[in-house]
């Protein structure tokens, strides 16, 4: 009964999300047109009011997915997933509140986390278009198919870090060492211009080891067929790098929603409403994007911050240390690092005439 409950709220979430894609690829976006700042706006307010919504419904009725109808039960599963929350013994009423109030700031905060992430994302999708030379027509395509590429790879690795992390609770530690060695490395490469290699990059190599490589754009096609063969166009290799730049980024950000909540669900819901959020994010910045200089730094030290959470939780849980004080520490960061920005804009390097 239990397994089914996580199954049927897990199914209803996957219908959700595979809806909500068809309509946005079926209905809403046919052709490959070029997606204008505003309606890139309206849908990041979409996604961001639906993860609300989802917030609201954990607070209502999060019980729903594990399927606690006691308070054995929902000692079982806070135990489980070591939820840093006090129950109320024989009060179950109580304690299910308490349980459903911090399993919402859990996918609250967790969500803030990769979406914050994803702006770093962003910054490198926008040189692998560039330095691919995609026409802007089909940055729509390319970002829908990585991104569905991506959720299928986020499942994998979050439920794989889950069932790791139930056995081996030092993974923890491992995974704060490197979240703490991500941060200090972006802080120090903040001010370093970075480059795409068209040519050497492992991806392109990759794939052009599986199949033969038509060698110009074919419209918006991944594949064409030359003389009976089938070949991948630059388009779709363009699709491949992209997918290999969010295996990367998975691996800094999945351990960092960790670190708020070890219920792998969470993870997982908190995670997609962030990808899925990304395209539009990434319309709406993708020309104003250089002007928020400072938030790289902002983001080494978030990384650092949860680094540093993931080694001293039990200390931190020993001081009332609480999954709201992550998120207010969180969108301190993001908040002081987007204002700096604006306040002190960076200089435009000046052309000296030979």
């Amino acid at each position: 009964m239990i397994l089914s409950n996580e199954l049927i709220f897990f199914g209803a979430f996957a219908i959700f999300i595979l809806a909500m894609l068809a309509l946005d690829l079926g209905v809403f976006n046919k052709k490959d047109r070029i997606i204008k700042f505003r309606e890139a706006l309206i849908m990041s307010l979409v996604w961001v009011s639906l993860a609300l919504v989802f917030y609201i419904i954990l607070n209502m009725k999060g019980e729903l997915i594990h399927g606690i109808d006691s308070y054995e039960r929902l000692a079982e599963v806070t135990a489980a997933h070591q939820h840093n929350i006090s129950l109320i013994p024989g009060d179950f009423p109580h304690s299910l509140d308490i349980y459903r109030n911090n399993l919402a700031l859990e996918f609250i905060t967790g969500y803030v986390i990769e979406y914050a992430l994803s702006v770093d994302n962003i910054f490198v999708i926008v040189m692998i278009f560039a330095a691919f030379g995609v026409r802007e027509r089909y940055y729509h395509r390319v970002l829908f198919w990585g991104i569905f590429g991506a959720i299928v790879m986020r499942f994998l690795f979050i439920f794989l870090g889950a069932a790791l992390i139930s056995r081996f609770d030092w993974i923890l530690y491992i995974f704060g060492a490197f979240l703490i060695y991500t941060g200090i490395k972006m802080f120090l490469s903040r001010g370093e211009e970075e480059k795409i290699d068209t040519e050497n990059h492992p991806a392109v190599k990759f794939a052009a080891r599986l199949f033969p490589v038509f060698p110009k754009y074919v419209g918006n096609h991944f594949m064409v067929k030359r003389k009976g063969l089938q070949m991948i166009t630059p388009l779709f290799i363009v699709l491949v790098v992209i997918e290999f730049t969010d295996l990367i980024f998975a691996v800094d950000s999945i351990p960092a929603i960790f670190a708020v909540t070890k219920d792998p669900y969470i993870v997982f819901f908190s995670n997609i409403f962030a990808i899925l959020g990304l395209r539009s994010m990434f319309f709406m910045l993708v020309n104003i994007i250089h002007k928020f200089h400072y938030l790289k730094v902002g983001l080494s030290f978030l990384l650092l911050f949860i680094g540093l959470k993931m080694l001293g939780h039990t200390w931190l849980k020993s001081i009332g240390f609480e999954t709201i004080h992550s998120l207010f520490i969180i969108v301190g960061i993001l908040f002081l690092s987007i204002v700096a920005s604006l306040i002190f804009p960076k200089k435009q390097k000046e052309n000296i005439a030979a």
